[in-house]
C-alpha cells in the first residue's frame, strides 16, 4: 500500500507533471514526423538532462516515450507513412480509414488504445516485472530466432488477396536485411563494392519508401491530382462503441508486454503478431482487414504501446534494453549514477516507483493530447492532392536524411519508393516485405549464434531443439504455416460451412 501510495504522491507534483507533458508535447510532435524518431528524441535529450535531476531527467524521458510510441500512428493514418516501424500495421487499417473519411473515428481509436496498451504494460512492469523477467531469461538465441520466424508466418494474414504473392514480397525483405557486414564473420555481405551498404539497409529511409514515396507515386500515376484525399468530417464517435474492443484490446497487451520483454523483440513484432491474432479471433470485422477494420487499429495499437513496460523490464532488472529507446534511457541511469540490475527494484526503489509514475502521467496526456490535438493535425488530409503530394514528397526526404544525416539514406529511399511502386501496382503488398526487413536481422543473427552455440555440445539436435520453449515455438510455427496456406483454409472454411449446416 505504501509503494501505491508513493506513486501517486506524484500526481501532486505539478513539478514532476510538468516535467512530464513537456515530454509528452515533444513526443507527440516528434513521433509524428516521419524520419524523427522517439529514439533520436531520447539520446538528445540525454545532454539536455545531464545537469537536471535524474526524477525531472525521467520524467521528461518517458513523457517522450510514451507519447511519441503513438503518435507514430499519426502519420501512419494521414498520409500513410508510419512514424516508426511498430507503427507500419497501423497503416494498414488507419490510411483505408482515412481515406473514406473516417480519420477521426481512426485517430480516436488509435489514441484509446494506445493508452490502454501503455496503462497495461506499464500496471504489468510494476506488479510482475520479475517474473516476467525470469522468463525472458529463458530464452536461447534459437528461441529468439523461433520467435522472429513466428513474427514472419504472419504474412499470410497480411495478403489476404494472393499468398504466393505475399511469399515472394517477404522474401525479397529478407534478401535486403542480409545487405550488411556479416554479424558473425564481420566482411562485407551483398554490398557489391558500395561502401554506404556496409552499414546495411536502414529501416527508416526504406520504410519511408515503400509506404510513403511510392503512394505519391501510385496517385500520379493515376493522374487524379486534383481530387481532395478524402473529406475530413468530424464524426461522431461513441465511446461505448470504441471500448466494445476493450477485452481483446486487453489480450493484444498482453503479446505486446510479453514480446517487449524478449530484448531485441519490440514493438515490430508485437503488432504483427496481434494483427495477425486479431485477424484469426475477429470472426466479423467491421470492415474487411486491410480495409479500414478499426479491429486493425486496436490489434497494432494496444500491442505496440504494450511493449513500453515490457521493453523496461529487462531494462530495470537485467541491464538489458528490450529495444533502442530503453537501450539510450540506460545510458541515462548511468549518467546519472544509477545501476540497474537485479537489486535495482530492492536498491533503488523511490526511482523504480517514479518512473511508473511518469509513465502513468504520461499515459494521461497521451488520451488527453491525441483526442484534443492528432485530430486537428489530421485536417492536413482535406488539403488537395496536387498541393498535398509535394509536401509529402518534401517529408519523405527531409525524415529519410533525418536519421543518419546521409545523402545515401535519401537514395535508399527513393529506390525502396520505387520498389514499393511497381509492387504494388502489380498486385504486391509491401507489408511482408518490411515485417522482413525488420525481422530479417533478427533471425540471422540470432539463429548463426544458435548454431554456433550447439555445435559445441554432444547432441547438436538436442541442443538447437530439445527445450520446451524451443518446442512450444516450432509447435506454434507450424499449426500458424499450415493455416495460412490457402487450400488448408478452404477446407476449414467448408468444415465450418457444414457444422453451421
Amino acid at each position: 500500500m505504501s509503494e501505491f501510495i508513493n506513486v501517486f504522491s506524484y500526481f501532486l507534483d505539478f513539478r514532476y507533471v510538468f516535467y512530464v507533458l513537456i515530454g509528452a508535447v515533444a513526443g507527440l510532435f516528434v513521433g509524428a514526423i516521419p524520419g524523427l524518431s522517439v529514439t533520436m528524441a531520447t539520446a538528445l535529450l540525454v545532454s539536455i538532462t545531464y545537469l537536471w535531476s535524474t526524477t525531472d531527467a525521467m520524467a521528461t524521458i518517458m513523457g517522450v516515450y510514451v507519447v511519441g510510441v503513438f503518435s507514430g500512428a499519426i502519420s501512419s493514418i494521414l498520409i500513410n507513412i508510419p512514424g516508426a516501424p511498430s507503427s507500419v500495421v497501423t497503416a494498414l487499417d488507419g490510411y483505408p480509414l482515412a481515406r473514406q473519411g473516417e480519420a477521426y473515428k481512426a485517430l480516436k481509436y488509435a489514441t484509446v488504445y494506445s493508452f490502454v496498451g501503455s496503462m497495461f504494460g506499464l500496471i504489468v512492469l510494476w506488479v510482475i516485472a520479475r517474473p516476467i523477467t525470469s522468463l525472458a531469461l529463458k530464452f536461447t538465441p534459437m528461441d529468439y530466432f523461433l520467435l522472429a520466424f513466428f513474427g514472419l508466418t504472419t504474412v499470410g494474414s497480411l495478403t489476404t488477396n494472393n499468398f504466393s504473392k505475399g511469399l515472394i514480397s517477404a522474401m525479397i525483405g529478407l534478401f535486403v536485411s542480409t545487405i550488411g557486414i556479416d554479424s558473425v564473420m564481420g566482411t562485407p555481405r551483398l554490398t557489391f563494392g558500395i561502401y554506404d551498404l556496409q552499414a546495411g539497409i536502414n529501416t527508416v529511409p526504406a520504410l519511408i519508401g515503400l509506404f510513403g514515396l511510392s503512394e505519391v507515386l501510385v496517385n500520379i500515376s493515376d493522374g487524379n491530382l486534383e481530387a481532395e484525399v478524402s473529406k475530413l468530417t468530424k464524426t461522431v464517435v461513441k465511446m461505448k462503441d470504441i471500448l466494445k474492443h476493450l477485452i481483446y484490446s486487453l489480450y493484444y497487451s498482453i503479446i505486446g508486454t510479453f514480446v517487449g520483454a524478449l530484448p531485441g523483440a519490440g514493438g515490430p513484432v508485437a503488432s504483427f503478431l496481434a494483427y495477425n491474432t486479431a485477424k484469426k479471433i475477429i470472426k466479423n470485422p467491421s470492415k474487411p482487414f486491410g480495409d479500414g477494420a478499426v479491429e486493425g487499429i486496436v490489434a497494432s495499437e494496444s500491442s505496440n504501446n504494450a511493449c513500453i513496460g515490457g521493453a523496461l523490464i529487462p531494462m530495470l532488472t537485467l541491464a538489458v534494453p528490450g529495444d533502442a529507446v530503453t537501450a539510450i534511457i540506460l545510458s541515462v541511469f548511468y549518467v546519472h549514477g544509477l545501476r540497474p540490475g537485479p537489486m535495482f527494484l530492492k536498491q533503488s526503489p523511490e526511482m523504480f516507483q517514479a518512473i511508473i509514475a511518469a509513465g502513468l502521467i504520461a499515459c494521461v496526456f497521451l488520451l488527453l493530447l491525441g483526442l484534443l490535438i492528432a485530430p486537428k493535425i489530421g485536417k492536413i488530409i482535406t488539403v488537395p492532392k496536387r498541393i498535398l503530394l509535394p509536401i509529402v514528397t518534401v517529408l519523405c526526404v527531409v525524415g529519410s536524411f533525418a536519421g543518419n544525416n546521409r545523402m545515401f539514406d535519401v537514395i535508399l529511399m527513393f529506390v525502396f519508393g520505387i520498389v514499393g511502386y511497381f509492387m504494388r501496382k502489380r498486385g504486391y503488398s509491401v507489408a511482408p516485405m518490411t515485417l522482413a526487413i525488420v525481422l530479417g536481422g533478427m533471425m540471422d543473427s540470432n539463429f548463426r549464434r544458435a548454431i554456433s552455440l550447439a555445435s559445441s555440445e554432444s547432441n547438436f539436435i538436442s541442443a538447437l531443439f530439445g527445450r520446451p520453449i524451443t518446442i512450444v515455438l516450432i509447435m506454434l510455427i507450424i499449426v500458424t504455416l499450415f493455416s495460412n496456406i490457402p487450400a488448408v483454409r478452404n477446407i476449414i472454411s467448408k468444415d465450418k460451412n457444414n457444422t453451421l449446416n
